[in-house]
């Protein structure tokens, strides 16, 4: 069975938003299906839209999991967004998160090796 992830961030201000989310993901948007919507393929079968759909902005809670937490977050710090908050839990997994200019969370996690 395979299993695909199209997670929708929704927002008000669209045109900054698409600016925003280009440097989290480190690349501009696969496709456009419409001129207020993006989307980014950020794996196989794990895509995220960003979508002007102001009733809802602000709401979103995305936690994308990657196998080297530190080089993302190097590569985001670098295209200028910095985090919000940086978690470890007792179970060593860590989860770095990143708000939008809307209050959209997006995260980055890493469960440690051997886990």
């Amino acid at each position: 069975m395979t299993l695909d992830l199209f997670a929708g961030v929704a927002v008000d201000d669209f045109a900054a938003a698409l600016e925003w989310y280009e440097r989290l993901f480190g690349t501009p948007p696969a496709f456009f299906p419409h001129d207020t919507e993006a989307v980014w393929a950020l794996a196989e079968h794990c895509l995220v839209y960003v979508v002007r759909r102001p009733e809802h902005a602000g709401h979103a809670l995305l936690t994308l999991m990657v196998d080297d937490l530190d080089s993302r977050v190097a590569g985001v710090a670098e295209r200028g967004v910095e985090p919000e908050n940086r978690e470890t839990y007792g179970n060593g997994v860590r989860k770095i998160t990143y708000v939008d200019p809307e209050g959209n969370e997006i995260a980055f996690g890493q469960v440690p090796p051997g886990s």
